[in-house]
């Protein structure tokens, strides 16, 4: 099986890594080919090789790397969704599997005319792994694989097919979900990341400078436990008052097994995997400032945050806690220019008819 894999990053070099060690043809479509070894490794955390493979081959020819291809994996950020999606479109083909990993950050929106060719739109609840660049094009690490995953797509029909296919593929249990909707709207980045962005920053103005680059979960605090909470609350409220099976958006609080403040903190904190992640912080004269520019900037509030606020607005529901950090957001880290997600239905029944 050929599989072309879009994005040359943490997730993508893992994943394209892994498939080919597993027997498939992997096409790796990347900016820069030439700076890709021909072999992979893969480490973990101790340093240790787990595997190393040569099967991976860079393209920056879209054409090419699509071309032949029963599966078409992204991990581009959202913001390149709607980009990719023209770029995409006249090279996919009907039955083509196009899986978005994780799949949240409006895909379904972004993607639609593809879906209108026929083209089966999967994605994933949260990433198989969490991965790290040793040496870009060259090596990664995989910080802590998931014991276990769950996939939607629309048409959702297809979505026990597609799970089975990704469970052989990475030889991680896939459990299928009702809708794509249950993607969607999966509290991870979304909602932790944001909420401990606005407990760090929130009395950010320029001038205000920290001493060194804050550890962004082996430093995390109960005021970030708290507001995570508080926004993952009215999340599972808006999930209860859709009518769709959403009982798998799983509540932060199931999620990591905590139901305080205090132990959601002591979890967060305890995660290996999580243990050398700094934020997303650049280095001046004077000292660390927020990167308003990174990735958990211009992704997870524009593309994440903002679709679980703006389909609460269209059902109705009252969101204040996701909305004060919406509008910190606004207010003071979005930067100009910075593309933003727009809910592409009427009305809640329109919203309701594309996941069906």
């Amino acid at each position: 099986m050929k599989i072309c894999v879009i994005g040359g990053g943490n997730i993508g070099t893992l994943c394209a890594a892994e498939l080919a060690a597993g027997g498939c043809k992997v096409a790796m479509y990347t900016s820069r080919p030439e700076a890709w070894s021909k072999t992979i490794s893969v480490y973990d955390a101790d340093e240790k090789l787990l595997l190393k493979t040569d099967g991976v081959k860079p393209t920056d020819e879209l054409a090419e790397a699509v071309s032949g291809a029963a599966q078409i994996w992204i991990t581009h950020p959202a913001f390149l969704f709607e980009s990719l999606a023209a770029q995409l479109l006249p090279h996919v083909r009907a039955g083509q599997m196009l899986l978005v990993i994780p799949g949240s950050g409006g895909a379904e929106f972004a993607f639609r005319p593809l879906l209108e060719k026929g083209v089966i739109l999967c994605g994933l609840q949260r990433v198989h792994c969490i991965a790290r660049l040793k040496q870009k094009g060259e090596s990664v690490y995989a910080l802590g694989r998931k014991p276990s995953l769950a996939l939607g797509a629309i048409p959702a029909s297809e979505a026990p097919r597609c799970a089975e296919e990704i469970e052989r593929l990475l030889a991680i249990p896939c459990e299928p979900l009702p809708n794509y909707l249950s993607v969607t709207l999966t509290p991870s980045n979304p909602i932790l990341h944001t909420s401990r962005l606005y407990s760090m920053f929130r009395d950010y103005a320029p001038g205000m400078v920290w001493d060194h680059n804050i550890r962004f979960y082996v430093e995390w605090t109960d005021e970030a436990s708290e507001i995570m909470l508080a926004c993952d609350a009215e999340l599972q409220a808006l999930c209860e008052l859709l009518p769709l099976d959403l009982r798998e958006v799983r509540s932060l609080r199931v999620h990591y097994e905590s139901e305080t403040a205090a132990q959601l903190t002591a979890k967060i904190q305890s995660i290996r995997a999580f243990r050398d992640i700094t934020s997303p912080m650049k280095q001046t004269t004077a000292g660390w400032i927020p990167d308003f520019g990174s990735r958990y900037f211009t992704a997870d509030f524009p593309f994440g945050l903002k679709i679980i606020r703006d389909v609460g607005a269209l059902a109705g529901l009252p969101m204040p806690n996701i909305n004060r950090l919406w509008s910190w957001y606004e207010q003071t880290a979005r930067l100009p220019g910075v593309a933003c997600f727009r809910l592409d239905a009427d009305s809640l029944d329109s919203l309701i008819r594309l996941y069906a």
